[in-house]
């Protein structure tokens, strides 16, 4: 069996959910402002090139150290309703079809939360999500850690790997969809990498590899 592997951020998504979640966040009270300046400062960082995702991703959960994660569920079902759900690009909808008619075994690698990850790719009919799981202790409360190696750079692709070898399939075989030149370490290793929408460091380096550059569109409307 395939393998075709999909970020979501960007990619599958014509947004950045985290993004979106911090101002979310802010509106409805749950982190200060002091809280989200930082949060956007670390995403800036880390989108220059300035700081690694594995100590963005993990400033990021701490945020909700403490937090039922119950209502965490809860919170992130509403976001994804009323401000993902109608963000996915209509060139992935179509690429996600094209390899499921072929076979291909469908899964979402991103470094979003586990919370969102599961909602898109349960709407996508995904056979597979490999993200960053927030660790929850036994009174049911989240607490700031990630379960198992952070699912960024290196650490995608120990997750993709994980993932090949659990179904006896085989990463260099596979497909990678992305938007991020934080997922080379994915994309040098598959046989087909792909640059959906990419950013100024990923266009380079797709482009001086020969790799293919697409432009996936921008949001239609969702059906419920």
């Amino acid at each position: 069996m395939r393998l075709a592997f999909f970020d979501l951020d960007r990619t599958l998504l014509s947004v950045n959910s985290g993004t979106l979640w911090v101002r979310r966040e802010l509106a409805l009270g749950n982190i200060s402002k002091r809280q989200a300046m930082r949060a956007m400062w670390w995403l800036a960082r880390y989108q220059l090139g300035f700081a690694s995702g594995e100590a963005m991703v993990a400033e990021a959960v701490t945020h909700i150290t403490g937090t039922s994660a119950k209502a965490l569920q809860a919170r992130t079902d509403v976001f994804y309703e009323t401000e993902v759900r109608g963000t996915f690009r209509p060139g992935a909808l179509e690429v996600v079809e094209h390899h499921r008619r072929a076979g291909d075994r469908l899964v979402m690698l991103t470094s979003s939360s586990h919370l969102l990850a599961e909602r898109a790719a349960t709407e996508l009919r995904f056979d597979a999500v490999r993200s960053n799981r927030l660790h929850v202790g036994p009174d049911g409360v989240h607490t700031g850690l990630i379960d198992g190696r952070v699912c960024f750079g290196e650490g995608k692709l120990a997750h993709a790997r994980a993932e090949a070898e659990a179904i006896g399939a085989s990463v260099e075989e596979s497909a990678f969809y992305t938007d991020s030149f934080a997922d080379l370490p994915v994309m040098e290793v598959v046989r087909t990498p792909v640059a959906v929408n990419p950013d100024p460091r990923l266009r380079r380096h797709a482009a001086r590899r020969g790799w293919a550059i697409v432009d996936w569109g921008e949001p239609i409307a969702r059906v419920a």
